[in-house]
């Protein structure tokens, strides 16, 4: 089935002092694509190299204005079935929902993408807008986002509902704290062969270390 992106909205609300509906075009342009060069590294052991188009996501949530009670953003997917086929199963409990805290989500390094490899998303990555974390696993980065709320408590996300004891909140990407299946120590790089050690915070603990400061990270991960 095509993937047609006419009519699309994103909802922005919760504790926020300009809530809105945006059109697909309206939030596209409230700021111009950066081409973001990304690891990404997938909880079970894969790693890439991804060119990435979009902009820091900080910019959206800065045009609604969070209020001061504000401490979480919470996404949701589009619940539709009939375009995505995988939500007919009983795998997760639909839509897809995931959620950052509020300092994550302001980093510049997370981004709103809406293309890759030099051309729009297709339906299989995200379209027509996804989230890009670059520092956590890739479960995080929802697809096909319709909602954005930001709350004061911290929202349920779909791989913790499913299996808190497997997939955290959190999921930085973190070498010292494994996976029940999947070593994290080591990934495999598509398309190269042999194995290479991961890197704390997939590559990005410089610039997002101080996140986390003083947190134990085998329990918050």
């Amino acid at each position: 089935m095509s993937w047609d992106s006419k009519g699309w909205q994103v909802t922005v609300g919760g504790l926020v002092k300009k809530p809105r509906v945006f059109d697909l075009d309206d939030i596209l342009k409230i700021a111009p694509p950066e081409e973001r060069i990304y690891r990404m590294r997938c909880v079970e052991a894969w790693s890439m190299v991804i060119p990435w188009a979009g902009y820091p996501l900080s910019k959206l949530l800065e045009a609604v204005e969070p209020t001061s009670d504000a401490k979480y953003v919470a996404f949701e997917t589009l619940l539709d079935p009939k375009r995505m086929p995988g939500q007919k199963s009983d795998v997760l409990k639909w839509p897809y929902v995931e959620g950052l805290r509020l300092d994550e989500a302001m980093h510049p390094l997370a981004i709103l993408a809406s293309g890759l490899y030099g051309k729009a998303l297709p339906p299989q990555d995200g379209a027509p807008i996804r989230l890009v974390v670059p520092w956590k696993y890739g479960f995080k980065g929802i697809k096909s986002i319709v909602k954005i709320t930001l709350t004061a408590d911290q929202p349920q996300t779909s791989w913790n509902e499913y299996a808190p004891s497997e997939y955290g909140f959190y999921a930085n990407v973190n070498p010292h704290k494994d996976h029940p299946r999947w070593s994290q120590a080591t990934e495999q790089r598509i398309g190269q062969s042999g194995r290479r050690p991961t890197l704390m915070f997939n590559g990005y603990e410089e610039q997002v270390g101080y996140l986390y400061a003083g947190m134990d990270l085998q329990k918050d991960y």
